[in-house]
Order: structure tokens, then C-alpha cells, then sequence
């Protein structure tokens, strides 16, 4: 995510060389007299204007921050051997990720570090020769691929692309026999606040796709009220007509699904995020809804020509509905031990993905919703990252991986059960001697919360390791076991890395996920002060060696945990973050899609309840506060970069203690999606080297 007339992030190393010094004191920011009313409460807002990034004062404030935070982390001896080790790690084998399966085609993304960006892969499956489709690395990394969508038989491909970090998307259409890319270009094509999707027609002559309404002409594009568009190949984009979701709601989300041959088209559309979707089918022009939000559906897949469809509407962990050509939608697998995450088809069955904590797993079952087997995959320390199947074929491909095992890619044959790795990263050094083990935190209402430590095995529990906690805590997303690749670079020199399962997402169901929404948010922040307590307790570390770790809704978790608790963390890495809770509702586009799982100011108990958390609001004079690094992107869709300005200016002003407060704003990046390799390698160097530097981690040979 780089920055305003600043270095790129690996020139950093050629920064942390510099010799220590004492950081100089951050620059003053004014304070101007502006306040809102809410519900008859006054609440000060001094830092408003930095809102503005078109005022100059704005821009030269967040030049002079970034001025700042470069000498701070210029100052910090381990910079340059820290990341001299994490570009070392980084630079693994080739690494894939995303397969998709269409026509017995297999496409997926393909990096090969240091490669700025991915190149888009189509190879014959199972033994045909993989080809490169489209290579954006000319222009440095800059452009990213949001998205690819096959068609039917795997003719054309639809792909999009963003600048910047920006994520909003163009679409574009390759014929993927003769590698042409056809004069289709589609601008507006959803991304940041609303995702992607594409869903192609069964002849193959065109496809239905997300776009925001068309802006006037000179105009920017405003990312709301999306709706689904049909496109006809060969025709301009505007010619394109509205198919579904005109007026659908502002803050529209759509997630396209279509049957085997794409005979027929599913929609699950939200209101916003965090929320249960309804359910809609198309049948040539006519579209039906076959399930509203009542029904708590989160994810579905076709199976056959049924939809096969996750509802967790009196079955927290999930329960499978089938819902057949006319609508009717009847059980077919009752609740079971594990949450349901993810289904596919395989063979004339499907397979679930399941979730426990931090255990994930998958079930294959037949047409009729019996269980078959488990699959045999190791029990513990893995997440599972996707799966490529179609209905009718007996095999399909399970990517999956772990703390310490990189990403690989097992064959999977439904007739005999049997798993063949067909692809696997080999990583840049040996993770055998890091080890996992299990803690439970107990959160203020009683709730246990699941950690896991990850440390060398010659590193045992002495009260003050070094010890960095990560935490996220909502929107339905689970924290899964994932490798930790570069971060080796901390626990060999003796740290410690732990991971909270914390309410907010969805590993242990919707009950989990609901237990940290809207009124019932300060959960999430008890819990994560709850698996703090727990590495103390567990003599993992002490409170002069504890760091914290998120971003985006983990950044409002971040922010959250050192103003409730300012003297149990010694440093703080908060990314793109969330912290006026009061403004970032009412005005950026993305809290309006974010009031399913926040809740609304507008009700007078939410407005309570969020002043009561929302960081900003929260900042306390003269307090010590720790170590803080914060970094945001000014092209961020997805969380507004002043408010990242205006809480790092309030902790400036506010805190007593001697610990930095630094800010870093990249000015060609956005929420991180889709970030170059370059940048990704700077960010853990970056954040690494901070921690070093405030935790006493012991120095590199």
C-alpha cells in the first residue's frame, strides 16, 4: 500500500539501516471547534477537518506524518535485517490459489515470487499443459485482478481489473482458445463496497453481471444501488440493461450462481453486509424469491439441477435446504456437529465444508444428504481454502493448508475416497519445529474463547516472550489456520504468534457470528481482552511484551483494545481500521453496507451502545498509551483513510507515555485487496520490525 512522496515499501530496508536515534516528537495537528448532536448528546469532533483530502492543509498534514513515521521506523536497528528475512521467506516455490473448474477446464491464479501480480491460468484437467491467459506485471503490479468468471464450457472467460487498490472494477472477455481479449470492456462493474459477480448465459453469447449505475458523464462513479446487468457480446456496455435489482436496496450485494450448463441462475442478495441473503431464481425473464432473510441463508451451491442452500434459521451451526425447479425449498441434511462454511458439488453428491474453532474439515455426502465419509485430511491445524468440482465428475480439487504447511492442491475421488496432492508450495525454509497448541481464554459473560499459541518447539512459556496477538471479530468471516509464512522471520528469533477465535465471525456458527453484532459488539472486544488474559495466564508473555494485531473491522478491534485497556498491550499494528464509529456511518459509502453488522445511530440504544466502544470518541487525556502503528490506503473503498487521520491524531495529542504513534498512508493502495507483491513484503517487514523494536525481540545474527 504505498504512500504520499514516499519510499516503495522495500526501500525501506535502505531506511532501517540508518542507526538508532531518539524519534523526534510527532507533528502537531490543530484542533478546530466542531461537534455533532446526536439524539441530544453533544460529541466534539476536533479533528474533522482532516476528513478533507482535497484540502491542502489535509495533504501536507499527511505528508509530514508520513515524514515522521519513516524516521521512526528508519530509527529501529533490526529494519533492515528483519526485512532482508521476510523477502527471504516470502520468495517461495510458484504459488496457485482460486481454482475453478468449467467445460474440464481448470483456471486459477498463479504467482511466482517476486512477481508483482498473479497471472491468470487456464490448463486441460486433469493432465493438460497449463497457459498463461492474461499477465498484468508490465506495469509494475499496479493493476490487480478482482475476479474471473468461466463460461459454460470454458470458451470465454470474463475477468476484471482495478487500479490502485482502488477495486473498482472493469470487465473484460477472453476468448481463451485463441488468448484474444474482444473489444468487451464494462466499466463499473461492482468491487470495494459491493463485490463481483458474473454469471454467463448457457449459450454463451452473453452473461448477467453486478454494475453501479452509470455516472453522468465527467462524473465519478457513486458505489451504490447496484443491480444486475445483461451483456451481450459485441454490444457497448451501454447498451447493457437493468435484468434485476433496480431499486433493489442502496447498499445492494449479489452473489450469482448458476446451475450445471447455466440453464438456469440463482441470486443471493443482501442488504448490506453481515446480514442473511434472500434467495431468488431466475426462469427466462421471471424472477422468483424462494427464500427471504427469515430463512438465514449464508451460502448455497448447485447440485444438480437443486439448489443446495445453508440456512441457519433455528440451527446455528447450519442446515441444508434443497430447493427444487418450481421453488420449493425441503430439508435435506439436518444440523451436525461442525458449522457449515462452504458446499460443491461432487459426483451426484456434494461436499461441506465445516468448521469447529480453529478445526475445519470436509464431509462428502450423496444425493439424499448421507454422509459418506469425512474426508481423510489432518485433523487439526488446517484451513480449508476452496474447492473446484463440477456435478457428475467423481473428482474434485481441495486446496487447503495450514500454519505450518503451505498451500497445496489434493485430487479428491469421491468413489474410492481416496486424497492425491497434485500441487503443493514448497516454502523458502523448514517449519517443522514450529508447534500449535490450545488455550482458551474466558470472556467476561462466561464464553470461552479458543487460541492457538504457535511457537518454536525449543520455545516454552516463560512470562515474557515476545508475543503478537491477531484478532478480526465479525461479518460472519472465521479466523482459519493459514501458513504463516514470512512470519517464521518471528518466531525463530523466539516470539510468539497467537491467534483468537473470537464472536464476530463464524467459526462455531451464527450464534458466534450474532454474539458480536450491532448491540452485542463490545463481546468481541471482551473476548480478545479474554485471550489476552489467557497467554498471560498461560506464561506465554507478559503485558511488557504483548502486541495486538488487525485490520479493517480487526482495526476497530484494535482500536477498541487500547483505549478499554491501554496498559495490557505494549504495542498495537492497526491496518486500515475502523475508529469513528459515529462518522464512518454517516459519511462514507461503505458504513451505510456495513449497518447490518454495526446497527444504526440512528437508534438511540445503537447510538449508546457504539459511543460506548467507538475508539475515536473514547481517547483519554493525558493516559499512557502504547506503541501504535497505523496504516491506511487513500484509495481505500472500503474504509474511509481519514479515520485512520483523525485517531492517530486524537492518541498524538492524548497519550503520556514515551511510545510512538505512528501513522503510514500509501497513496497509490487501497484496503489491501490486491496489493503487489512488494507491497505485501513491506507490510510484515513493516510490521515485524515495529514489533521488534517495542517488544524487545531478541536481535538477528
Amino acid at each position: 500500500m504505498p504512500r504520499l512522496r514516499h519510499l516503495p515499501l522495500l526501500a525501506l530496508a535502505v531506511c532501517f539501516a540508518a542507526p538508532a536515534r531518539q524519534a523526534p516528537k510527532p507533528p502537531a495537528t490543530p484542533r478546530h471547534d466542531a461537534s455533532s448532536v446526536i439524539h441530544g448528546v453533544t460529541v466534539p469532533d476536533p479533528y474533522r477537518w482532516l476528513e478533507n483530502p482535497g484540502d491542502p492543509a489535509v495533504q501536507a498534514w499527511i505528508k509530514a506524518q508520513n515524514a515522521y513515521t519513516e524516521s521512526v521506523l528508519a530509527a529501529m536497528p533490526d529494519g533492515k535485517a528483519m526485512t532482508a528475512r521476510v523477502r527471504q521467506l516470502a520468495i517461495t516455490s510458484t504459488t496457485r490459489s482460486g481454482p475453478l473448474l468449467a467445460g474440464g477446464t481448470l483456471f486459477y491464479l498463479q504467482e511466482t515470487p517476486p512477481q508483482p501480480q498473479p497471472q491468470l491460468i487456464a490448463q486441460p484437467w486433469p493432465d493438460g499443459q497449463p497457459r498463461v491467459l492474461v499477465d498484468l506485471n508490465a506495469n509494475g503490479g499496479i493493476t490487480a485482478i478482482t475476479g474471473y468468471w468461466p463460461s459454460p464450457s470454458g470458451r470465454y472467460l470474463a475477468y476484471g481489473t482495478a487500479e490502485g487498490g482502488s477495486e473498482l472494477t472493469t470487465l473484460h472477455v477472453l476468448d481463451v482458445q485463441s488468448g484474444k481479449t474482444l473489444p468487451d470492456a464494462l466499466p463499473w462493474a461492482g468491487g470495494g463496497t459491493t463485490p463481483q459477480g458474473v454469471a454467463w448465459d448457457a449459450d454463451e453469447h452473453g452473461f448477467t453481471y453486478v454494475r453501479f449505475p452509470p455516472p453522468p458523464a465527467g462524473q465519478a462513479v457513486v458505489q451504490f444501488h447496484a443491480a444486475l446487468v445483461h451483456h451481450v457480446l459485441g454490444d457497448p456496455a451501454t447498451a447493457d440493461a437493468v435484468v434485476f435489482g433496480k431499486d433493489y436496496s442502496k447498499v445492494a450485494e449479489y452473489r450469482l450462481l448458476a446451475s450445471p450448463g447455466a440453464k438456469r441462475l440463482a441470486v443471493l442478495a443482501n442488504a448490506g453486509d453481515g446480514g442473511p441473503a434472500e434467495v431468488w431464481l431466475r426462469d427466462g425473464a421471471d424472477w422468483k424469491k424462494v427464500l427471504g432473510g427469515d430463512a438465514n441463508v449464508r451460502t448455497a451451491a448447485w447440485v444438480g439441477d437443486r439448489l443446495v442452500v445453508a440456512s441457519f434459521a433455528g440451527a446455528p451451526r447450519g442446515r441444508l435446504l434443497a430447493v427444487d425447479a418450481d421453488g420449493k425449498a425441503t430439508p435435506l441434511l439436518d444440523q451436525r456437529n461442525g458449522a457449515v462454511q462452504d458446499i460443491a458439488p461432487v459426483a451426484d453428491g456434494f461436499l461441506v465444508v465445516r468448521s469447529w474453532g480453529p478445526d475445519w474439515w470436509v464431509e462428502q455426502y450423496d444425493d439424499g444428504g448421507r454422509l459418506v465419509r469425512r474426508l481423510d485430511l489432518p485433523a487439526h491445524d488446517i484451513g480449508i481454502g476452496g474447492i473446484a468440482a463440477e456435478h457428475g465428475q467423481p473428482r474434485a480439487l481441495i486446496a487447503y493448508g495450514g500454519w505450518t504447511l503451505p498451500s497445496r492442491w489434493a485430487e479428491y475421488d469421491a468413489a474410492s475416497g481416496t486424497l492425491k496432492t497434485v500441487f503443493e508450495v514448497k516454502p523458502a525454509a523448514d517449519y517443522s519445529k514450529v508447534r500449535s497448541y490450545r488455550i482458551d481464554g474466558l470472556s467476561r459473560d462466561g464464553t470461552r474463547v479458543p487460541v492457538t499459541v504457535l511457537a518454536m518447539q525449543d520455545v516454552a512459556p516463560n512470562g515474557r516472550r515476545p508475543a503478537i496477538l491477531y484478532g478480526y471479530g465479525g461479518f460472519d468471516i472465521p479466523t482459519a489456520p493459514h501458513f504463516v509464512g514470512p512470519e517464521l522471520a518471528w518466531l525463530e528469533r523466539g516470539g510468539v504468534l497467537a491467534f483468537a477465535n473470537i464472536r464476530g465471525g463464524n467459526e462455531n456458527g451464527q450464534q458466534w457470528h450474532a454474539q458480536g453484532q450491532k448491540l452485542d459488539k463490545q463481546n468481541v472486544f471482551d473476548d480478545f481482552h479474554a485471550a489476552a488474559l489467557a497467554l498471560l495466564a498461560a506464561r506465554w508473555t507478559d503485558r511488557a511484551h504483548l502486541g495486538i494485531l488487525g485490520g479493517s473491522n480487526g482495526g476497530l478491534l484494535m482500536g477498541a483494545s487500547l483505549v478499554q485497556h491501554p496498559g495490557d498491550y505494549r504495542a498495537v499494528v492497526s491496518m486500515v481500521g475502523i475508529y469513528d464509529m459515529l462518522r464512518h456511518e454517516t459519511e462514507f459509502a461503505n458504513g451505510a453496507y456495513n449497518i447490518p453488522e454495526y446497527g444504526s445511530i440512528d437508534d438511540p440504544a445503537q447510538f449508546k451502545a457504539t459511543l460506548a466502544y467507538s475508539p475515536l470518541q473514547n481517547v483519554k487525556p493525558h493516559v499512557a498509551y502504547p506503541a501504535v502503528l497505523m496504516t491506511t490506503g487513500a484509495n481505500d473503498p472500503r474504509v474511509a483513510p481519514w479515520q485512520s487521520r483523525k485517531f492517530a491524531a486524537a492518541l498524538q495529542a492524548a497519550t503520556t507515555s514515551r511510545q510512538p504513534v505512528l501513522l503510514l498512508t500509501r497513496m497509490n493502495a487501497g484496503h489491501g485487496i490486491g496489493a503487489p507483491f512488494s507491497q505485501r513484503v513491506g507490510n510484515t517487514a513493516i510490521m515485524l520490525t515495529f514489533f521488534a523494536q517495542e517488544l524487545g525481540l531478541p536481535r538477528g545474527k
